[in-house]
């Protein structure tokens, strides 16, 4: 019996440059759609701005 994929492929884009009209940055990573069911929230780096900035999940 095969098991059912609980993990999810998910994309994460910066707030602060969409705000400011900049490219946004962009990252891809995994979650689990049983333990994590709301919008997941990382500090990643941005190279546009040169700092870490707090990048949320779009679809």
């Amino acid at each position: 019996m095969a098991k059912k994929e609980n993990r999810i492929i998910i994309t994460l884009e910066c707030t602060e440059a969409r705000k400011e009209g900049l490219t946004p940055s962009r990252y891809t990573t995994t979650k689990n759609k049983k333990n994590n069911t709301e919008r997941l929230v990382l500090k990643k780096y941005n190279p546009n701005l040169k700092k870490h900035t707090e990048h949320k999940e779009i679809k």
